[in-house]
């Protein structure tokens, strides 16, 4: 097997994900565009989304695990009137049902999607990437089995009404959701037309933020150069969220070793008055604006987690 050559780009970028396009398709564009084959992303977006989806290229491949995307927000164009069996526009109609007058409404609506905040189980859609006994859900439906997958515990911190228009006679939700990591948009369209006496299935979905990532710091896909994504590249330490550290260069190469660090190697700001760090704080030590390592503080020393031999660049600290 052919050793893997050293990645001459590392780092974490936000695409703009175009519709129409599997997350697998944006992976494969970025690699073409940056001339690196180790890409890969940090969650899935459905080929109808667009929006935020978070790119590690190289080393920063290895933090795409680590990082804490916890809250998801959207923009959704939820249509009332049908189901689908994908739960969205792709699907194939598989019930159609009345549509009260109400959910013309916009006060109704936001009492409405008031009544769907908080903590909650959901029911996956059938056409997801779920597995089952090591299957994807989608596979499985679309070979047609009937898929039932169990409920999960999911939060919609919250849904925010910006408008309602008619479509084809049918009224067309246009909502703002924050929810947990693990929600399906999808399936909160599918039960809010239950729940409403009517049926509903996702129109189109937008991804505005990933964690503290919003859409505003992503990257078109079309035209993506290695230059602007070095100017744009994703703060790892502020993704991840944990302590940075910025390091002296003498410090390199006993990094790089994965050897302890004494307290005396962290900045004072860091030490504050002659204090020591408290223990077993997360650590993002970088050297030169790269981050170069994770580490962790225990009682006389920092210890390193995870050594990067190529920094991964945009720290900005």
């Amino acid at each position: 097997m052919a050793k893997r050559t050293p990645s001459t780009l590392n780092l974490l970028i936000g695409i703009d994900k175009p519709a129409g396009m599997t997350s697998h398709d944006v992976v494969a564009r970025v690699r073409r565009a940056l001339n690196e084959r180790r890409v890969g992303h940090a969650g899935t977006l459905d080929p109808l989304a667009t929006g935020v989806m978070v790119v590690g290229v190289g080393q920063a491949t290895r933090l795409l695990g680590l990082l804490t995307l916890n809250t998801k927000a959207y923009v959704a164009q939820i249509l009332f009137g049908a189901e689908t069996n994908t739960d969205d526009a792709e699907g194939e109609v598989t019930r159609t049902a009345d549509i009260p007058a109400e959910l013309f409404d916009p006060a109704f609506a936001v009492e409405a999607l008031a009544r769907t905040l908080g903590p909650q189980e959901q029911v996956p859609p059938a056409f997801s990437a779920i597995s089952v006994d090591g299957v994807r859900s989608y596979k499985r439906a679309r070979a047609g089995e009937a898929v039932e997958l169990p409920a999960r515990p999911i939060e919609v911190f919250d849904a925010l009404l910006l408008g309602i228009e008619e479509k084809d006679g049918r009224p067309l939700w246009t909502v703002a959701f924050t929810v947990s990591k693990g929600t399906y948009i999808r399936a909160l369209a599918r039960d809010l037309g239950r729940a409403l006496g009517s049926a509903a299935h996702l129109a189109e979905l937008r991804r505005t933020a990933s964690g503290g990532i919003g859409i505003g710091s992503c990257l078109a896909l079309d035209g993506l150069t290695v230059r602007e994504a070095r100017a744009r590249a994703i703060d790892p330490v502020a993704a991840l969220g944990v302590q940075g550290v910025a390091l002296a260069e003498r410090w390199r190469s006993d990094v790089l070793c994965g050897r302890r660090l004494p307290f005396e190697a962290l900045p004072g700001r860091v030490l504050g008055e002659g204090t020591v760090p408290e223990r077993s704080a997360s650590l993002g030590l970088s050297i030169a604006g790269e981050l170069v390592a994770l580490a962790h503080v225990d009682a006389s020393s920092i210890v390193m987690d995870q050594v990067f031999p190529q920094p991964i660049g945009g720290v900005r600290l």
